[in-house]
């Protein structure tokens, strides 16, 4: 019963990263893979973001205003980053992010008055981290078992969706492989929302403050997808996409290029603000050291590797990257041929000869389409 419990406490730890990181990837998405912007400093929409929410609540606002808030100073610095960098071109917006992000990181460290210094921020209020009664369990065990169903309906949809395309194109006459990729696909994630969802069960049952954590990780996860979704698929989202493939050409049907760049970078800052509250829940200490450059190149990987312009590729490549963390943390120390610190070196390593096969072999990602890929312009 303890080992049972023990696995399903680290699977909801992986399902919570993945969550976050998600988040935090389909804010980078909505800025690059959407609308073309280079954010090499992403890193820093987030560290607001759990630096704002930690201190305010320590000041006694609401864990939900202070989320808020958060997200609206993010926003604000992707306004001021877009209105000084983005009539200039892609090259600056890249350089100004890096820099960006790295005073952020800077200010954290040295200005011991506001965020601690290198102390960082302890003892500040977590969310849904109280004894739960057999209500709340029911409650939080409905929301789960709602988003498991939500999951399925989507997948369904998608694979639907999928089906009759490559019916029509049969019609037509043409030569079209068989989706057999798409039944293997579904198959395999069915089967990870299933293994999700029973050590869910199984950690609400003996609630802990990370079950409730999860739980909400994972609406707020569904919120943002649903939301995005909406957002891409209508005529804003259209538009971003046109200024991704050509901006002249939208300038030219009368768009206003500058004002949609600055409206898409300050919703991906806000998403990735977002993001930071749940990162600052999940560690329940900040420190300087947690908001490294890393965290950008982590994002840049779960987009590259799930599909650049695909929500969903976004929230694939986070499960695939947390598993692959997993699974390489557990196995390589076991091989006893590296240290902890090669063992580090060594995953990324790997990582960076994936995502290298992966630009050779599908450059648009797993589930990103090549005619919207963003890399070759």
């Amino acid at each position: 019963m303890n080992q049972l419990v023990a696995i399903s406490d680290y699977i909801i730890f992986l399902v919570t990263s993945s969550a976050l990181y998600s988040m935090f990837a389909l804010g980078l998405n909505l800025q690059w893979g959407f609308t073309g912007l280079t954010n090499f400093g992403v890193v820093a929409f987030m560290t607001l973001g759990a630096y704002t929410t930690a201190l305010l609540t320590i000041k006694g606002f609401p864990l939900i205003l202070s989320v808020l808030i958060g997200a609206i100073f993010s926003a604000i610095l992707g306004l001021g980053i877009g209105l000084s960098t983005l009539r200039l071109g892609e090259d600056y917006l890249a350089i100004v992010t890096i820099g960006v992000s790295e005073l952020i990181r800077l200010i954290a460290n040295n200005e011991e008055w506001l965020t601690g210094g290198t102390f960082g921020v302890k003892n500040y209020p977590l969310p849904l981290d109280f004894e739960a009664n057999l209500f709340t369990k029911f409650s939080l065990l409905i929301i789960l078992t709602s988003l498991a169903i939500y999951a399925e309906w989507l997948l369904w949809k998608s694979l639907s969706q999928q089906w009759r395309q490559y019916k029509r194109i049969q019609e037509k006459g043409f030569k079209q492989r068989k989706p057999i990729s798409l039944i293997i696909w579904g198959i395999l994630t069915t089967s990870f929302i299933i293994l999700v969802y029973l050590p869910g069960t199984v950690a609400i049952s003996n609630y802990t403050y990370k079950a409730g954590l999860m739980v909400l990780s994972l609406l707020t996860l569904a919120i943002i997808y649903t939301g995005l979704e909406f957002l891409v698929n209508s005529p804003w989202g259209r538009i971003l996409k046109s200024i991704r493939e050509d901006e002249n050409i939208a300038k030219a049907l009368g768009k206003n290029v500058l004002l949609y760049k600055i409206q898409s970078f300050m919703l991906g800052g806000a998403i990735s603000g977002i993001a930071g509250s749940f990162f600052a829940w999940q560690l329940t200490t900040i420190y300087p050291k947690s908001s490294e450059p890393l965290l950008t190149f982590n994002a840049w990987i779960i987009v590259v590797l799930g599909g650049a312009g695909s929500n969903t590729g976004v929230i694939l490549g986070a499960i695939i990257f947390w598993a692959y963390d997993s699974i390489t943390r557990f196995i390589l120390p076991q091989l006893g041929m590296l240290t902890q610190s090669q063992a580090g070196a060594f995953r990324m390593m790997v990582i960076g000869l994936v995502l290298m096969i992966l630009m050779v072999l599908r450059p648009q990602g797993i589930l990103g389409k090549k005619e919207e890929l963003t890399l070759g312009k």
